[in-house]
């Protein structure tokens, strides 16, 4: 039994068919890269599977239970995190207040050393507000959030978009750490270079269907997959 299983999804916007028939495993300890271009339905998928939409068949399951149609907040609660591609961080309140809130609701929540131990430049601006942080320090603190849940998996959506590239480099690094010390998470990205450097399998999509997955050296192997779904 995987960790993460979706089969035979499919979800709406309105009247529009956004996902068709999409099924995919994540095991424990698996980092899972979800590609594919714009508008593929890759965040769709990440939203679908944390319960911000509800799929219109299908079913996903959460360590052999079913979790689709449960609220984002119920789906939260047993141990999804999803890191949203705006970030949604709260501008108002500093670095640690942001966590201090994320870990509130959290039975097995991380002490902050913790998180400041993963984030150095977290502690050095810990005293600052969400609107004084950089790019790269908000996605910084956007992932934290969710480690300091103690999250069992996490979703990450275009966790380097718009980053400049020695940020992206840091977060990358970050993220080796994290599959590292057995994190299951989930990336979707554009930038497929940064995503295939620390992943263990890969899915791709193409107007709302899973069209290849395999692993990143397979994926390598064949060019051709690359240049007609990924334009590389």
């Amino acid at each position: 039994m995987s960790l993460l299983e979706i089969e035979a999804v499919n979800t709406f916007y309105g009247d529009s068919h956004i996902l068709f028939d999409v099924s995919l495993r994540v095991e424990q300890n698996e980092v899972v890269a979800l590609l594919g271009r714009n508008g593929a339905g890759k965040t769709t998928t990440l939203r679908t599977i944390m319960g911000v939409l509800t799929p219109g068949s299908g079913c996903i399951r959460l360590d052999g239970q079913p979790i689709h149609g449960l609220p984002p907040y119920e789906i939260a609660r047993r141990g999804m995190q999803l890191v949203p591609e705006e970030r949604a961080i709260f501008g108002t309140l500093t670095v640690e207040e942001n966590l201090r809130l994320a870990a509130l609701t959290a039975p097995g929540a991380w002490p902050l050393e913790r998180i400041y131990d993963a984030f150095p430049r977290l502690a050095e601006r810990r005293r600052s507000g969400g609107r004084q942080l950089s790019g790269g320090e908000q996605q910084m603190l956007a992932i934290a959030r969710a480690l300091i849940r103690d999250a069992r998996i996490i979703l990450l959506d275009e966790p380097f978009e718009g980053l400049a590239p020695l940020i992206v480099r840091d977060l990358v690094r970050i993220s080796r750490q994290l599959a590292a010390q057995g994190r299951t998470i989930v990336v979707v990205e554009q930038n497929v270079v940064a995503a295939l450097s620390f992943a263990d399998r890969v899915y791709i999509l193409n107007n709302g269907h899973i069209v290849w997955d395999g692993t990143p050296a397979e994926l390598h192997a064949q060019p051709e997959v690359m240049h007609s779904h990924l334009g590389i």
